[in-house]
């Protein structure tokens, strides 16, 4: 009787222990406590009780002989010893506990960066003059994904305040920020900036950071997209496809940009609002006076964005060379470092030190480019921001390569580093003469102290493909894409390393398959092997010779 009393006893402090355990957790893991939980702890605590009552009252008389010998006296001096050392465990642990949920640091250890806030985000957060109040509404099971998300929020910025609310226990909070039930199906968050308020619906890093880009950038500037001429569709039932355009205009739509078509032959010339003009995939030729508009227009000071292909039937070289920009008649190739094996789908991993590429670590991808270089003489000054590898070229005979598909380098071809695209500045207007030849200041505007006339810019790149829909996601071509038109428009602080566009899918639960999951992994698991330890320790001991 006496071997199972201290079975008893052994299973009843495992009980105990265990709802201690999981009364900690849940105090300090910020999550509400369901009933469930409250049942589990207090339904240890009680038969933890109740297993050492009976193990008590089962062994008191052989307890009291035992508490009367030598062997008593030593074991209950080191049974105190073992109690106190027990307890100053558990004191530790709650002290950890404590000062882990006020004072703590993160660090991500992952390759890819997966539990980090990307560059857009952190210079976003950290440049914050105004509190952001944020209320998500999630109930007690599907708030943990989102709690994690916006954890990685607050721990940046004071100023990113997080209320979470379980919209079934307060409808009044849904109904006071003007939200309808059926819009909470999966979960939402509500975000408050002064008097301006926007709600994001899907979970993710892009979505939130664009929402809060969308409240603290009160001017919203225009870019315009040139057409008639066969460009890029941006618009339409074509702009879907993989040559279109469409997500290349979401991108900058999620920048706070108005993004616009313009058909300048009908209009006559750039609108006054056109903070940006870009001519994305043009092939066939402009009109003289749309080249006339176009020179007003980087003469008032202008920014304009071009995307070239290889063999593309516009006219738009002769202008590109006049400002200082030298556009091959080639096709790049890198049978090293191209996509799959593709030497026409060349990937570019060397940047000039230039704002629109000085964070871009990872390489871009283009398909059939072109080499764009700087050119002598011309009314700006320029510099390369994309090359490619020491192993690629400039294949010059485009006959034999769009006839045969054969492109071997020869003298007469361009060696590498080949430059796909260059960024500069054009001084044009009154003070032109006086400025050529001064170095351009890539991360300022023009200088009206001199007395030189506005200051243009100016960003070449020879393929359109890089930011079409098909190719615009992958590898650093959105952030490519973008921060182009960041410097173009003169946002330099903008320009970042944006969230990545994929996402872990998750397994969707329902909120009985959640709990058990919870409570297996948790709870249930981790108890069940303890008792499993203590019955094969008492097993062994009752075994025959021992």
């Amino acid at each position: 009787m006496q071997g199972y009393a201290s079975l008893v006893g052994w299973l009843g402090g495992v009980a105990i222990l265990f709802g201690l355990l999981s009364l900690l957790l849940q105090l300090f893991s910020g999550t509400p406590m369901l009933g469930a939980d409250l049942w589990w702890i207090l339904g240890n605590f009680v038969i933890g009780a109740v297993l050492l009552a009976v193990a008590l009252v089962s062994s008191l008389d052989s307890l009291r002989e035992r508490m009367r010998s030598d062997e008593a006296r030593r074991a209950g001096k080191y049974g105190t010893s073992a109690l106190l050392g027990t307890a100053l465990g558990i004191v530790l642990l709650v002290m950890l506990a404590f000062l882990s949920s006020r004072y703590h640091s993160r660090w991500d250890w992952t390759e890819a960066g997966s539990h980090s806030l990307s560059s857009q985000t952190l210079q976003l957060l950290e440049g914050l003059e105004r509190d952001v109040e944020v209320t998500a509404l999630y109930s007690a099971i599907t708030a943990p994904p989102a709690r994690e998300l916006l954890d990685r929020y607050s721990y940046v910025s004071d100023r990113f305040k997080v209320t979470f609310a379980d919209p079934m226990a307060k409808p009044g909070l849904v109904r006071g920020l003007g939200i309808s039930p059926e819009r909470l199906e999966g979960g939402l968050i509500h975000i408050t900036i002064g008097d301006e308020s926007v709600e994001v619906a899907e979970l993710s890093e892009e979505k939130l950071t664009n929402a809060i880009l969308k409240l603290t950038r009160r001017e919203q500037k225009k870019v315009y997209f040139l057409t008639g001429h066969n460009e890029r569709p941006l618009e339409g039932e074509e702009s879907d496809g993989k040559e279109g355009f469409a997500f290349a205009k979401n991108a900058l739509e999620n920048e706070n940009y108005q993004v616009e078509t313009l058909l300048l032959a009908a209009k006559g010339d750039v609108p006054e609002d056109a903070d940006v003009v870009i001519l994305a995939g043009a092939t066939r030729p402009l009109y003289d006076t749309e080249h006339e508009a176009l020179d007003r227009y980087l003469e008032r000071g202008g920014a304009l964005l071009v995307l070239l292909d290889p063999r593309a039937r516009t006219d738009v070289y002769q202008a590109l060379a006049r400002w200082g920009v030298e556009v091959g008649d080639d096709v790049v190739v890198d049978r090293v470092q191209g996509l799959f094996g593709r030497p026409v789908s060349p990937l570019a991993a060397q940047y000039g030190d230039h704002p629109i590429t000085r964070e871009l670590r990872d390489a871009t991808l283009f398909h059939v480019a072109r080499s764009v270089r700087p050119k002598a003489g011309g009314q700006g000054e320029f510099a390369p921001i994309v090359l490619t590898s020491e192993a690629s070229w400039g294949e010059r005979d485009l006959d034999r390569f769009f006839s045969d598909g054969q492109a071997e380098f020869d003298g007469d071809d361009l060696a590498g580093p080949v430059s796909i695209a260059v960024a500069g500045v054009l001084k044009l207007g009154s003070g032109a003469q006086e400025g050529e030849g001064d170095s351009p200041d890539p991360e300022g505007g023009g200088d009206a102290e001199s007395g030189q006339g506005p200051e243009a810019r100016l960003v070449v790149v020879g393929d359109s493909d890089f930011a079409s829909n098909q190719l615009i996601g992958e590898f650093r071509n959105r952030d490519l894409f973008v921060n182009a038109v960041n410097w173009l428009l003169g946002d330099v602080d903008a320009i970042s390393i944006r969230p990545g566009q994929a996402r872990a899918s998750r397994m969707q639960l329902t909120s009985e398959q959640f709990l058990q999951i919870r409570y297996l992994s948790l709870f249930v698991l981790p108890q069940a092997i303890a008792i499993l330890g203590v019955l094969s320790w008492w097993l062994r001991r009752r075994a025959p010779g021992r």
